[in-house]
């Protein structure tokens, strides 16, 4: 299936079938990309093979605390709401919004489910962006960290000065047509 780039694929957790059917109309296709699993270990399962950008877990899960089965998910990316009972909501949902977690109370109008995913799906585009920023940035430093080493090296091996070396390692990386930190790594493997 062709996945459009604003197409948020949603995980649905729950022991009640129905349930995923009733969200069916609220979810529209051109907008969400549902799946169903009925349990904690399923989702699991279905996780490890294919990314979700939201999780919805309806309670109780008959394998597994929800709440303790969507912390093993709060260093993603993946947005999460938990749909629980009205005579638990009190209970459950300070600690899910300690986590991060939208909790809403079943039942509640389609429209609430909605909007719930919404912005959902838009914290899951703000932090997919700010995690490719961060591996660019991570990415960059580690370069940085490869050429110093690299220019250390020459000083101290070929008895560079440290602009010469950074010249060599530039000269290296254009006569090459690789990345700076390419071209350090390689005068590394060489001298080291």
């Amino acid at each position: 299936m062709i996945r459009l780039k604003n197409v948020k694929t949603i995980l649905v957790v729950s022991e009640n079938k129905s349930f995923y059917d009733g969200l069916q109309p609220i979810l529209p296709p051109e907008e969400f990309e549902t799946n169903y699993v009925s349990s904690a270990g399923e989702a699991r399962r279905f996780l490890l093979n294919r990314p979700a950008d939201i999780m919805i877990i309806n309670t109780p899960l008959p394998d597994e605390h929800a709440l303790i089965f969507a912390q093993d998910y709060l260093d993603s990316t993946m947005g999460i709401m938990v749909i629980c009972k009205a005579e638990t909501y009190a209970d459950l949902a300070p600690q899910a919004e300690e986590y991060g977690i939208v909790a809403l109370s079943d039942p509640c109008p389609p429209a609430f489910v909605y909007v719930a995913a919404k912005m959902l799906s838009s914290i899951t585009s703000r932090l997919q962006r700010m995690e490719q920023k961060n591996k660019t940035l991570l990415d960059k430093m580690a370069d940085l960290r490869t050429i110093n080493k690299a220019k250390w090296l020459l000083i101290d091996k070929k008895k560079m000065s440290e602009p010469d070396a950074h010249k060599y390692i530039e000269k290296l990386a254009m006569d090459k047509r690789i990345s700076s930190g390419k071209a350090a790594q390689e005068i590394l493997e060489m001298l080291e």
